[in-house]
């Protein structure tokens, strides 16, 4: 009996740090090459899937997400994709609290191919058929912060730094 897009989640989320991607796509979302990205199929509508995702992410201790979402999904017209507008209502609403961050789609997919051949990705396909309404988490680590990170590096190059590394990896 094979799992469920939530168990196959739920088993990936504790091995996954920062570096690590949660796709959420639509229907027509390729299947990408690169050795470390799984893809996996929901059979669910993406609005549904999408808050099971930032749900379960939001449990978790050790990680949290950096979203992206499409540039050109606040484009795609009415006319041309049928449910857009109330689709892109949705995801603000659902999106709401979160690091949203919004490129062109290209930018994205470049991102996800390059962490694809070092990093895991779980790519969860969904029934969505409304074109640049993928929705791209970038895990990041939920302990540890870009400033904390800063001033580490700022104290390790200091000559005090320098020397308390020195100190410590020295042997009698």
């Amino acid at each position: 009996m094979s799992k469920t897009w939530e168990e196959v989640l739920i088993d990936r989320l504790p091995l996954y740090g920062h570096r690590n991607w949660v796709v959420i796509a639509d229907a027509a979302y390729p299947a990408q090459s690169s050795e470390g990205i799984e893809t996996i199929v929901a059979r669910a509508d993406q609005i549904t899937v999408l808050g099971k995702v930032i749900a379960l992410l939001g449990e978790c201790k050790h990680i949290k997400p950096t979203i992206y979402t499409d540039q050109e999904l606040n484009f795609v017209s009415e006319t041309d994709a049928s449910g857009v507008g109330a689709y892109r209502g949705q995801l603000e609403q659902l999106l709401r609290g979160q690091d949203v961050r919004i490129l062109p789609h290209d930018e994205i997919i470049f991102k996800l191919d390059r962490v694809g051949q070092m990093f895991r990705v779980l790519l969860i396909k969904t029934s969505l058929c409304i074109p640049y309404t993928s929705v791209f988490c970038e895990l990041e680590c939920g302990y540890w912060n870009d400033e904390a990170e800063k001033r580490l590096r700022t104290s390790m190059r200091t000559s005090d730094g320098k020397r308390k590394i020195e100190k410590r990896t020295k042997r009698p």
